[in-house]
């Protein structure tokens, strides 16, 4: 009895070794799956400057309703941000220093003065391209968006312009990188003239330097750049 019991026990030893296996993958892909479910990609918070254009937008939302009379989006124009610039003026921080002031034009005033305190250029810039690409985002059209007219664009500059003469900041554009413009060569001439052209920049600031070595036939130099195209030949 003993050895049947034994024998008999010993078959499901033997078949312990698939079933363990198959659990143990079972177990493996219910990992794997929770895994998977955990690492699924949560939506990302928006950007500072996301976040900065919705506070933007609502405040002017706000800006229009509270206005005498109200008015609505459709009716805005181009006057009305203007009007919103200045509204802003009274929560600015930047000193800015009027005619009479004896520190006009001074960049480091070394006593404190009664002169305005007003939103900083740079500021007022930005709140109008952050307005500009939520007005369309917003469903309106880029023809009669109010943050893009020309008395918005005029206003920013007087600004910019005032600020740096009573600041004795002046406000640098800018400048622009110039491209490298890759120059190609040409040579030809049946006695094996050559030309070697060099290599120049756009812009139009100044030629490019052209030597031609000697030959018994005619050479033509080919000199190209981004601005012109000029073709010499001569025939001896």
């Amino acid at each position: 009895m003993e050895s049947a019991s034994g024998g008999a026990s010993q078959k499901p030893n033997s078949s312990e070794g698939p079933s363990s296996g198959a659990g143990a993958s079972a177990t493996a892909t219910a990992s794997a799956s929770q895994g998977q479910g955990s690492s699924s990609p949560h939506t990302a918070p928006p950007s500072r400057y996301e976040s900065q254009k919705r506070r933007d937008w609502n405040t002017f939302l706000q800006y229009l309703r509270n206005h005498k009379p109200p008015l609505t989006l459709a009716r805005c124009s181009g006057a009305h941000v203007i009007e919103f610039l200045k509204y802003l003026d009274q929560f600015g921080k930047t000193k800015v220093h009027i005619t009479g002031c004896p520190y006009f034009g001074h960049p480091n005033p070394p006593a404190p003065c009664a002169c305005p305190l007003k939103q900083a250029w740079g500021s007022l810039d930005a709140l109008i391209g952050r307005l500009r690409a939520a007005y369309e985002e917003n469903g309106g059209r880029p023809e009669s968006n109010p943050f893009g007219a020309r008395a918005v664009r005029i206003y920013l500059r007087e600004v910019r312009e005032g600020q740096a003469k009573a600041r004795g900041i002046p406000y640098e554009k800018k400048k622009r990188k110039r491209s490298t413009v890759t120059v190609s060569s040409v040579s030809s001439g049946g006695g094996g003239g050559a030309a070697s052209v060099a290599s120049g920049s756009g812009g139009g600031d100044g030629g490019d330097n052209t030597t031609t070595d000697g030959g018994d036939a005619g050479s033509v130099s080919l000199t190209s750049t981004t601005t012109n195209v000029t073709t010499t030949t001569t025939t001896l």
